[in-house]
């Protein structure tokens, strides 16, 4: 549970700078989860970039048979963004592999990581005091704002996976690129 804390504080570092000016007056409303949203919007953006760039034929590579597919590790993040953001809302949990089961080309992947991305968007509009509302996830009560804070460290632990399978295929990853 070490490297989830280390990512997501290596990510609020990082990203503090970032619309720093436009999101100050709406994170004094609601500091815990805007300032957890704002984490999971850099590193979702990442992803989403990634996925959007990469041609169809490197939706099949995998670095070894042991792992995920980049195809399969874009729909693992598209169901558990369902799956976590469900519980951050307290809404019935969906199946996590779902979409990584059953969708392989390009296009239904990357509209599933888009549509799980928006699903997810309406959990980090709530407030911090919902957030401290209790909630069941992985058939453990945990709060509302923690689903919130483990779906941005895994969609950050899965960017990781993403940065590997990029630079192995040659391609500078989004957050390397100048500007970024």
């Amino acid at each position: 549970m070490k490297l989830p804390l280390l990512l997501f504080t290596a990510l609020s570092l990082a990203g503090a700078p970032m619309g720093a000016q436009a999101q100050a007056g709406n994170a004094a409303a609601n500091p815990a989860v805007n300032t957890t949203r704002m984490l999971w919007e850099q590193v979702t953006a990442y992803i989403t970039t990634a996925a959007a760039e990469l041609p169809e034929s490197t939706y099949s590579y995998s670095p070894t048979a042991e792992v995920r597919s980049f195809g399969q590790l874009v729909g693992h993040v598209a169901g558990a963004q369902y799956l976590i953001c469900a519980a951050a809302m307290g809404e019935p949990p969906r199946e996590e592999d779902e979409i990584e089961r059953s969708r392989t080309s390009k296009a239904e992947l990357l509209a599933a990581l888009k549509a799980s991305t928006e699903y997810c968007g309406r959990a980090y509009q709530q407030t911090d005091r919902a957030a401290q509302q209790g909630t069941k996830l992985f058939g453990q009560e945990r709060t509302r704002l923690y689903a919130l804070g483990l779906n941005a460290t895994h969609n950050a632990e899965h960017y990781g996976n993403i940065v590997t399978y990029l630079r192995l295929n040659g391609i500078v990853p989004p957050s390397s690129r100048r500007g970024s």
